[in-house]
């Protein structure tokens, strides 16, 4: 048998174990490796000082481009849209219920064999009233092809955040990718600490949960970044340490606008994995000028730069342009236009088109290659699906907390004694 004989023999071994139920109910016959984002986390962790991309498909060219760069780089790596972007009052239409056929679709078309998760993320709860929706809507994405998620209750006081998450969990498969967050995600204020990481972690081990990820606020900012304070290495690494014994590896929001060099020191000196990038992409998409950290370029009156041959048609973008001065939309809610000129992007001549989606793919080859050390990193994790021969890889850590210090009044009692300064209202958006 040859190498490329063994290979494929790999890869189809790899399909037939690493796909989740819910995968194989929708695709019988996909040739995507669509996983759970378990497999993108060990992979990452295995290669060491690794973390892969998140991106937000806003719309269907970053989707395109993302997984093009993927397959250049030999990287596993995520996919992803957020409950506030994709939900049931989406603004993208890229959605959390059409995205895992959209990426199958595009894996098959364009033969890419490199590990994908396929990531609900920051699924919103605000209040503990939320959780009855909740409890319907969750099994409604894995029905439509999710295979990870993001519980994002870090709005609530601790203790309701760590309850929202307990009270939710049976409705996630327990081969699926688990993502929780506390401290709400924007900038410099209300910045999380260790005490509140460990609270909802221990919390949440004492019940036989094991996290993938956990988001913080470590101090960068959702959407366009311009105070260039941006990721607090060490308050990150801190934390992570902090939470060591119970496997959890980190997930980055924010990171559009932060310089590369801070981000490969968050990918080499702390235990994140998982690193989401939004504005950055859709603005790439669109062909609208962005510095070195993917943050858009403004004139002196404070718009957007359009690059000439780049990006969507001078036509489209006028029209873009038009619509966003009627409806008063400027700087980062340009992410509203998303869903208005989906089709109208999709209607473009074919040149066009595969611009916007060649931008994306430059920008996050680069990322992936150069700045977040995840090449090689599909090959690892088709490797660990198939020694683990399942859709379902082994916990990375076991329960160490007694669940008898857990109960509903203990967890009440130790969230009151949390100094936290939850700071100003954030949003779910990266």
């Amino acid at each position: 048998m040859t190498a490329k004989d063994t290979c494929a023999k790999n890869f189809n071994t790899a399909l037939d174990l690493g796909r989740p139920p819910n995968i194989k109910q929708l695709f019988p016959n996909s040739k995507a490796l669509i996983v759970s984002g378990k497999y993108i986390d060990r992979a990452m962790i295995k290669k060491g000082g690794a973390m892969t991309i998140a991106a937000n498909a806003r719309n269907t060219f970053v989707l395109r481009g993302a997984l093009m760069a993927a397959q250049r780089a030999d990287a596993a790596i995520i996919i992803e849209i957020a409950r506030s972007e994709g939900g049931t009052n989406a603004y993208c239409a890229v959605n959390l219920w059409n995205m895992a056929r959209q990426v199958d679709a595009i894996c098959n078309e364009l033969h890419i064999t490199i590990p994908v998760a396929v990531h609900a993320d920051h699924f919103g709860l605000k209040k503990p009233q939320d959780l009855d929706l909740a409890k319907t809507e969750i099994p409604s994405l894995f029905d439509a092809g999710i295979t990870s998620i993001a519980i994002d209750a870090s709005h609530m006081p601790d203790s309701l955040n760590l309850l929202a998450n307990l009270e939710l969990n049976p409705f996630i498969p327990p081969w699926a990718g688990l993502e929780t967050e506390v401290g709400e995600i924007k900038g410099a204020s209300g910045l999380s600490t260790p005490e509140e990481a460990l609270f909802l972690i221990q919390g949440l081990n004492a019940h036989n949960i094991i996290p993938d990820w956990i988001a913080l606020n470590n101090g960068t900012t959702h959407g366009i970044e311009a105070s260039g304070t941006g990721i607090d290495v060490a308050l990150t690494r801190e934390i992570h340490e902090a939470l060591a014994p119970y496997g959890t590896s980190g997930a980055q929001h924010g990171t559009s606008g932060n310089s590369s060099d801070r981000l490969r020191q968050i990918a080499s000196l702390t235990r994140t994995t998982k690193a989401n990038v939004a504005t950055a992409l859709q603005m790439i998409s669109w062909g609208v000028e962005v510095n070195d950290f993917g943050n858009a370029i403004l004139d002196d009156n404070g718009n957007f730069i359009k690059k000439k041959d780049q990006g969507a048609s001078e036509a489209v973008w006028q029209q873009m342009l038009g619509t966003a001065e009627r409806l008063g939309i400027r700087g980062g809610d340009f992410k509203k236009l998303n869903l208005p000129f989906e089709n109208s992007l999709l209607a473009q001549p074919k040149k066009t088109r595969e611009r916007m989606v060649k931008g994306v793919e430059e920008f996050v080859y680069t990322l992936l290659t150069t700045v977040f050390n995840a090449q090689g990193t599909a090959s690892i994790a088709m490797d660990e699906i198939l020694k683990t021969g399942s859709h379902n890889p082994d916990p990375k850590a076991k329960p160490i907390q007694d669940p008898k210090d857990w109960t509903r009044e203990l967890i009440m009692e130790k969230g009151a004694m949390i100094e936290s300064d939850k700071g100003p209202d954030g949003n779910f958006d990266d």
